[in-house]
């Protein structure tokens, strides 16, 4: 494995890493061991590992990988999250992200799943919510967050998330929906992307709420 360059902050980002998920299980984002965070440190990305209560995290169960193939380090015990994938395709495509935050928030994931498309990478338009200027939108009255397939193997939604970055990284929102299986953000740290998190699931609870569908929201494919 070639050697990566640890960033100095490592051991102070697996416990702000630890302490994100505990507040988002408390919320009831992270039910059980759904769900995972990760951070960009130096060349490398520490992230959760695999099948931990969120509720119970602590520093000791994330784990450090290499940026490419997603393997842990030399000297981790822990292996990390099976949707390491999509957050590496993330850090690939995005230099300034720094951190990436997967949940299974109620009401996005019940919008996700009401908006997938069998396949193809789907759209949801929110339409005229104030709350979408906290996404750092071109135009906060219109967003199209993106729906991908909830394909069983996971690096497949990763290799849809890097195509889909690379034809409209430039404008693509910092959030995205997988069908049936929640949000996902990202940022330039960890209070960001949450801060964006909590932007969309408002916006999909504000949209399942005043049954905007059809109105404030449509379901489209995406191009």
């Amino acid at each position: 494995m070639k050697p990566v360059y640890i960033g100095e902050d490592a051991e102070l980002q697996r416990g702000h890493l630890a302490a994100a998920c505990r507040d988002l299980y408390r919320r009831g984002w992270m039910p059980g061991t759904s769900g995972n965070i990760s951070v960009r440190s130096g060349e490398t990305v520490v992230i959760t590992a695999s099948g931990r209560s969120k509720g119970a995290m602590s520093r000791k169960d994330t784990v450090m990988v290499e940026p490419f193939e997603g393997l842990p380090l030399l000297g981790e015990t822990e292996w990390p999250s099976a949707e390491t994938s999509i957050h590496l395709a993330l850090y690939q495509q995005l230099p300034n992200c720094g951190a990436v935050i997967h949940a299974h928030a109620p009401h996005s994931t019940a919008v996700a799943a009401l908006t997938g498309t069998n396949g193809s990478i789907g759209q949801v338009v929110f339409e005229n919510m104030e709350l979408a200027k906290g996404l750092g939108s071109v135009d906060p009255h219109l967003v199209a967050v993106p729906v991908f397939a909830n394909w069983s193997d996971v690096s497949r939604i990763a290799s849809d998330v890097t195509a889909y970055l690379d034809g409209s990284a430039a404008d693509a929102p910092p959030v995205l929906l997988i069908d049936r299986h929640g949000v996902t953000a990202w940022g330039h740290n960890i209070d960001e992307a949450r801060n964006r998190l909590e932007c969309v699931e408002e916006m999909s609870r504000l949209t399942l709420l005043t049954g905007a569908f059809g109105a404030g929201v449509a379901k489209e494919t995406a191009r």
